[in-house]
């Protein structure tokens, strides 16, 4: 019999998943630094665990869904770490935003105790986590997806097969990621042509999201801070590393893009102007208020 799946950080994309495993019947055990979070999942039916080590200990298979790199070596390391409580056999998803050579050096810390990796960046924000609609992106051996079908079924009615090749995952997250931001950034300055133009927002926006200036996050983002709509779906920050990052893979492999730079500029500049944990909607007042350094 199953013991269940195990997630370790349950924020907005975390706690969503959760939330659709529950919705389902699975049997869930969580870990997250914040009590709150982990009180609402029990409340929900979730079994909440002290460590990482004891979510490993107590489920077959162990979701990671923090932030960055560094918080997966977190998770990872120490007395009560992910790694102390693995046993040979057992499976990990990996679904943050990270760099290829991160995600890469990850399933070979896995590898050595017996462990298996899928490489599944994820995408769609917590609504869509939470009702099991949003994209994983998956990369692993043949017999490792295929042991773990149905739970990424549960997951994500939009699972695209990436490649057997782990790092393939994070190599397209980081191409998705870095046009989301360029679509981001490219709608909130339109807009903000509109207001300076002094058309109505919201029948520019309307016109646009019926024309080819259309784009998902625009529209998505725009409407939400249109409708005063204060929620954070996603940092600021978040955006700011992922464009970072893909800036960095495509100075790897000698790719000098022309709009990629400067939207990832955009998003380290919204940081440093006091954004970071602001919602990534802010980004129509940064660009209302501030010029873009070179």
């Amino acid at each position: 019999m199953s013991r269940g799946v195990g997630i370790v950080g349950t924020g907005n994309m975390g706690g969503g998943m959760a939330q659709r495993l529950l919705s389902q019947g699975w049997v869930v055990h969580v870990h997250d630094k914040s009590v709150p979070t982990q009180q609402a999942l029990q409340l929900a039916g979730a079994h909440c665990c002290d460590s990482p080590a004891a979510v490993a200990q107590a489920a077959d298979t162990v979701i990671v869904c923090v932030i960055d790199a560094a918080q997966v070596q977190q998770v990872f390391d120490g007395a009560n770490g992910l790694l102390a409580g693995l046993k040979t056999g057992q499976t990990v998803i990996m679904c943050p935003t990270i760099a290829p050579a991160q995600t890469e050096d990850f399933a070979s810390q896995l590898q050595a105790i017996g462990v298996h990796m899928v490489d599944a960046p994820m995408s769609g924000g917590p609504i869509r986590a939470a009702n099991g609609s949003m994209s994983l992106m998956l990369a692993a051996s043949e017999d490792v997806l295929a042991a773990q079908h149905e739970l990424l079924k549960t997951l994500s009615n939009q699972c695209v097969f990436i490649s057997h090749r782990i790092g393939d995952g994070a190599r397209v997250k980081l191409v998705n990621n870095l046009l989301a931001g360029i679509n981001l950034v490219g709608a909130c300055e339109a807009m903000v042509l509109a207001e300076k133009m002094g058309l109505d927002k919201e029948v520019a926006l309307s016109l646009i999201e019926r024309s080819s200036g259309q784009n998902w996050i625009g529209t998505d983002r725009l409407r939400r801070v249109f409708a005063g709509d204060t929620t954070i779906g996603s940092h600021m920050r978040l955006l700011a590393k992922d464009t970072r990052l893909a800036m960095e893979s495509a100075q790897q492999v000698g790719f000098d893009g022309w709009l990629g730079g400067p939207a990832a500029k955009a998003f380290a500049q919204a940081c440093e102007q006091g954004m970071t944990d602001m919602d990534d909607s802010k980004m129509l007042e940064f660009i209302r208020h501030h010029t873009l350094l070179q």
